[in-house]
């Protein structure tokens, strides 16, 4: 990872739900002397050691619970409904982990890790040379700025994303994300977006109109070829509601009360609780792993 000015502080900030769940499935069961499932909780710690190795300030953001202010705005947002218990019962325990490794937590209830990240980018931009945000979440490409704030696309062999990579991604600038996932929906969150709408349309219209609010009502006021904007236009204007409401979904909130300062996020090593905790957990082989890490 290349830092914009390497003679600053690097912030990484991670969405570490993703990085649980995606252990979960991805690593074989492991079970804790105790008989908890904790295969996830080893992964992540695993992965979290690779995502920050060059980083001097790190935060970490989880969703405490899965629902949000969100789903009292849009009934079919998502919930954790359907997830095993195996993965669940890691949440809180995750958190613990992470803390004695010694990174800051950021675990949200009304608001979701997503908004975390966005608060966290906004506040601290100034301070860190550069700060990378480890997400697959399309919603978090809006905080992209310039090669100040980064993304690293970890669906996408971990490929980085600045502003333009951003543009070149979703054929729309990081400030109009929000707009084009309200047209082309975010199956992950669980809302549908419009009919009709898919990303090249939105992409195009939107690299014209920025938002949707300023997108006309008529396709002949576009200026612009689109397969079958007429129709398009039309179910904008019936459904502009709908679209509003999916847009305020996808915008992510940058109000969340963090408590801590910039210097708070810096790395200062694994706590003393790490040891005994990786005892308690049955792999006393991640102790030696973090001392090689930052090493």
């Amino acid at each position: 990872m290349r830092n914009a000015d390497p003679a600053r502080p690097r912030l990484h900030l991670v969405d570490a739900t993703y990085e649980l769940f995606r252990a979960h499935f991805a690593q074989p069961p492991r079970k804790a002397p105790d008989g908890r499932e904790v295969g996830a909780v080893r992964g992540l710690l695993s992965t979290l050691m690779v995502l920050t190795r060059d980083a001097t300030h790190i935060a970490c953001a989880t969703d405490h619970v899965v629902r949000s202010f969100r789903n009292d705005l849009y009934a079919g947002y998502k919930t954790g409904d359907g997830l095993p218990e195996e993965l669940t019962s890691q949440f809180f325990l995750a958190e613990d982990a992470m803390r004695a490794l010694g990174l800051v937590v950021w675990p949200m209830v009304e608001f979701e890790a997503d908004d975390a990240i966005a608060a966290g980018a906004a506040r601290f931009s100034e301070d860190a040379g550069q700060v990378l945000i480890a997400s697959v979440d399309k919603d978090l490409a809006q905080c992209v700025d310039g090669t100040r704030v980064v993304m690293l696309d970890r669906k996408n062999d971990n490929a980085v994303l600045d502003a333009d990579g951003v543009t070149r991604k979703f054929g729309v600038k990081p400030a109009s994300i929000p707009d084009f996932l309200a047209l082309v929906g975010d199956s992950a969150d669980g809302y549908p977006g419009l009919p009709g709408w898919g990303e090249k349309s939105a992409a195009a219209v939107l690299s014209v109109f920025g938002t949707i609010e300023r997108i006309p009502r008529e396709a002949s006021a576009w200026g612009i070829k689109v397969r079958g904007a007429e129709k398009l236009a039309a179910t904008l204007a019936a459904r502009s509601d709908e679209a509003r409401l999916f847009k305020q979904l996808a915008t992510l909130r940058t109000d969340v009360p963090l408590t801590e300062g910039f210097e708070d996020l810096a790395y200062r090593g694994a706590r003393p609780e790490l040891r005994a905790l990786c005892e308690e957990l049955g792999m006393p082989d991640l102790v030696k792993r973090v001392t090689r890490w930052r090493s």
